[in-house]
């Protein structure tokens, strides 16, 4: 059984070697620790603080593409480096290495395919009292609508099993951490959680500027992620809405025109017709967009069985990945 921890890093040379120094360095159950760092465009010396810790891999970007594609390249490598388990945790010693066995012991006894760790943010010192209130707010909308339970959405301390981390399909820019919830709870993977510790702040958030910023870019997200796998509600919901206050607009210009007063309220028919006519429309194309949900649902598959095919080639023949250089200590085994 092999586990590839790996770290999302940008600009880390005064963190990385705090957070690679409370790592375990082995696990019952585990026979390989790995580690991979993914250098996001860092201009510091973030590599060599890698290179003098010991990492086993690096794949590194020439310029930054934000987290959600550090997050999705590490994904990619650890599968082609043959993770049966992989962790993801942050670069600033946010989390307790020493919480990991925890983390993915769900997974060695095959009761979940992701567990995500529980920060219990109520108990975190230097979390506003605003930003403990929408961590809260925000998680309870995931959990909503993606049928989990997870108690703390916005964690990036997480373990995935080879074969979820094969099934899921990142198409954020912002993040991954919401996404890939909502993605696990409509493709009814078993997603489980964990309560874990933090570490004392060691410097500031770099995800988002704002308390607001980061409320707007998690909302397009939610409400994205969430259409692609149920347009059809959306759609209908919206068009329905939309029907029927064309349909009470219309009656209030009927109730006028049976008192004789239909000459004066002209505008009322002709919103009424407008919002029925709209509303009608947005309901086909919620039709339309769930036939092209069904029809990405057999695209994901057979890219998760392109994805295997792939992975197996990778591993027989040692091919590296093109989409970015990985650079590692010794040969895939």
């Amino acid at each position: 059984m092999k586990l590839i921890i790996q770290i999302p890093c940008l600009n880390e040379e005064d963190t990385l070697a705090i957070t690679i120094n409370d790592l375990p360095k082995s696990i019952n159950g585990i026979d390989e620790i790995e580690l991979l760092i993914i250098d996001d465009g860092s201009t510091d010396r973030t590599i060599e603080v890698a290179k003098k810790m010991g990492v086993n891999h690096i794949v590194k970007f020439p310029r930054n593409r934000g987290l959600a594609e550090a997050f999705k390249a590490g994904m990619d490598a650890c599968l082609r480096l043959g993770a049966d388990i992989i962790v993801n945790t942050d670069a600033d010693n946010q989390y307790k290495g020493s919480d990991i066995p925890k983390l993915i012991q769900p997974l060695l006894t095959k009761k979940c395919d992701i567990v995500i760790g529980n920060r219990q943010t109520d108990s975190i010192a230097h979390f506003s009292p605003i930003k403990k209130f929408f961590q809260k707010f925000g998680s309870w909308i995931v959990r909503k609508i993606s049928q989990t339970d997870i108690p703390d959405t916005t964690s990036g301390f997480r373990a995935y099993t080879r074969e979820a981390a094969l099934r899921i399909n990142i198409v954020s820019e912002f993040t991954y951490t919401l996404e890939t919830i909502i993605q696990a709870g409509h493709k009814k993977m078993a997603v489980g959680h964990v309560k874990i510790g933090t570490n004392g702040k060691l410097r500031e958030s770099r995800l988002f500027k704002s308390i607001g910023n980061y409320m707007k870019r998690s909302a397009n997200t939610i409400i994205r992620i969430y259409t692609m796998y149920r347009p059809l509600k959306v759609f209908m919901t919206t068009g329905f809405i939309m029907f029927v206050a064309g349909l009470c607009v219309s009656l209030r210009y009927v109730f006028y025109y049976l008192h004789g007063n239909g000459n004066g309220h002209i505008q009322s028919l002709i919103l009424a017709a407008t919002l029925m006519i709209i509303g009608f429309q947005v309901g086909l194309i919620g039709l339309v967009a769930d036939l092209i949900s069904n029809n990405r649902k057999l695209l994901e598959e057979a890219l998760y069985r392109v994805k295997k095919m792939e992975l197996d080639s990778a591993q027989t023949d040692h091919s590296p990945t093109p989409k970015y250089s990985i650079s590692k200590k010794r040969n895939i085994s």
